[in-house]
């Protein structure tokens, strides 16, 4: 069963109640803190951008076509289309040889003003190192898709012939499992030594620095995830429908969170009260979260007309 998380109060009146999970895991394999059934079953979602751009790096291919930091860490993303964003896609294109056409995901302006196109590019990019057609690229049954769901099982410990697929909201296939190997998952980005292969602990490594390196590129300006990531030892990356993952290095803990009705508004406070019950010694990490997501909710004239009160304890 999921737990209420947060409440919010428009007036002295309950608006609105958001439900949901929270699964922590440490290195010794254990749930050390939870809010509801941490076996849940949970779509993935975007929070596998980190681990389906694993094989690109893998593969020397950043290196191969002399992809910039900015550029390489946007593989990663879901980049908000600033301006800063939009340059980084098109210098990859530029570098790579591939068209903007054949990417499936759609926006308007331009497809890659779409919040997934550096995940695209980058699987687009394996297509042509190893010599698959592009043009189903975005088929479960591509062997890129394939190599993806093995980098997936690898990282987060699940079987892979019992992750379950449905079809993500920019078209590529999206990976279910209970919360606790998606936290595991976010250990492992967190504390890559835990990770046996030497190639994928490598490429691991890479990510995860120019995740930090380069936060504005994984999310934008004030974002969740580019707030977070400018803490040098936080892995975190957000994804639709709710769900957030984050991993703490020097504490050893994979984290991730799941909003049962699919906001993603309560990230901030939820985010931040996780990191004060566990103790989380950097302040200034939880004062961006409050100063950029504070508990009191706004109207359009920027009165204060009610409030978001957390309610979970961690167990």
């Amino acid at each position: 069963m999921s737990e209420v998380l947060v409440e919010e109060y428009r007036g002295e009146i309950v608006e609105n109640v958001h439900r949901g999970f929270i699964c922590g895991i440490s290195d010794s394999g254990d749930v050390v803190y939870s809010v509801g059934e941490p076996e849940r079953i949970t779509f993935m979602r975007s929070t596998a951008k980190p681990i389906q751009a694993i094989p690109v790096f893998k593969l020397g291919l950043i290196e191969k076509y002399g992809l910039k930091g900015r550029e390489a860490a946007i593989l990663c993303a879901s980049h908000m289309a600033e301006p800063f964003h939009i340059e980084a896609l098109e210098s990859i294109m530029e570098k790579t040889g591939i068209p903007e056409d054949l990417l499936i995901c759609c926006a308007k302006p331009r497809r890659i003003y779409h919040n997934c196109a550096g995940k695209h590019l980058g699987i687009l990019m394996l297509c042509k190192e190893l010599g698959y057609k592009m043009e189903d690229y975005w088929s479960i049954d591509h062997p890129v898709q394939q190599l993806i769901k093995e980098h997936i099982a690898i990282i987060s410990g699940y079987p892979e012939e019992d992750i379950q697929i449905g079809v993500d909201g920019c078209g590529v296939p999206v990976f279910a499992m209970p919360l606790i190997f998606i936290a595991n998952a976010y250990l492992r980005l967190a504390c890559p030594d835990l990770i046996r292969d030497g190639q994928i602990r490598t490429a691991v490594e890479k990510i995860t620095m120019l995740m930090n390196a380069y936060p504005e590129m994984i999310a934008g300006t004030n974002r969740v995830c580019s707030l977070l990531l400018q803490d040098q030892n936080i892995v975190a990356k957000g994804g639709a429908m709710g769900v957030y993952c984050f991993g703490l290095k020097r504490e050893r803990l994979g984290f991730v969170l799941k909003i049962e009705d699919g906001s993603s508004d309560e990230w901030g406070i939820i985010i931040a009260s996780i990191l004060e019950q566990i103790g989380y010694d950097n302040k200034d990490t939880i004062q961006r979260l409050r100063a950029a997501f504070p508990s009191e909710i706004k109207n359009d004239n920027g009165r204060i007309i009610g409030i978001r009160k957390v309610k979970f304890r961690l167990k």
